[in-house]
């Protein structure tokens, strides 16, 4: 026999309110202490070498770029007629040399994009091996 009544018993509920008052104090600080960045206003300073002069290697191919954007393949003025047709051009420059080394001597004032014209002109025609060469530090 049952003397007690039936206790109705309640589920335990959970309070959101006090964690999304916390998260949103989280956030609040998050958002005053962080820092950004404005990463359009960079300043580049190309650098200078100070290593030996290397020989020359019977398996280069030498690409010159002017000021002007004008290329030079082996010291002969090539004209650029897009990447394929360069590519074109330094495969009849390397001759039977399977795997050159292409040597990109860029002026300082040259466009970025004719040095990137020549870089994937050697990717079409299948040179993976590039190289940058740079003036003589000042000492």
């Amino acid at each position: 026999m049952r003397f007690r009544p039936r206790a109705f018993r309640e589920e335990p509920e959970i309070n959101f309110i006090p964690l999304i008052d916390v998260l949103l104090v989280i956030l609040i600080f998050l958002m005053v202490t962080t820092t950004y960045s404005r990463y359009a206003e960079l300043q580049i300073n190309l650098p200078t070498a100070d290593a030996e002069r290397q020989r020359e290697r019977p398996d280069q191919i030498d690409v010159g770029v002017d000021a002007q954007g004008r290329y030079t393949i082996n010291r002969s003025a090539v004209t650029y007629a897009g990447p394929a047709g360069f590519g074109a051009e330094l495969r009849r420059a390397a001759g039977d040399i399977k795997d050159p080394v292409v040597v990109i001597s860029a002026d300082a004032a040259a466009p970025h994009q004719s040095v990137i014209n020549v870089m994937e002109a050697a990717r079409i025609a299948g040179y993976g091996k590039i190289t940058f060469t740079t003036q003589a530090g000042k000492k």
